[in-house]
């Protein structure tokens, strides 16, 4: 089984992106909603969906953890703006930086 993506539309007409693994595990999901769809798949290709050469190189990644100790992750644009982030904490951060991985980061 692939891991499987869903571009939808949330309740407030905003365009969002949701990756699952075939466990059943949110892998990654749009930290923000998108005005149009179009936006919202440029977005989902810096984490891996239809992979576009180029897309996302410049993008910045911050570890970090929170105040119980577990590991997170996000990816900042050029512009500052945050296009991903972590949707649970890890215990480790090897096991954080496997996550980012998944999401385009390239160590």
């Amino acid at each position: 089984m692939a891991d499987k993506w869903e571009i939808y539309q949330d309740r407030a007409g905003e365009w969002r992106w949701c990756w699952t693994s075939p466990n059943g595990n949110i892998v990654g999901a749009t930290s923000v909603g998108h005005s149009s769809k179009r936006s919202c798949i440029e977005n989902a290709r810096r984490h891996g969906y239809v992979r576009a050469s180029g897309k996302g190189a410049k993008d910045r990644w911050a570890f970090y953890k929170d105040r119980s100790g577990k590991w997170h992750w996000r990816r900042i644009a050029p512009n500052e703006e945050v296009v991903g982030k972590a949707t649970e904490g890890c215990s480790n951060k090897s096991d954080c930086e496997s996550n980012t991985i998944r999401n385009g980061y390239d160590k």
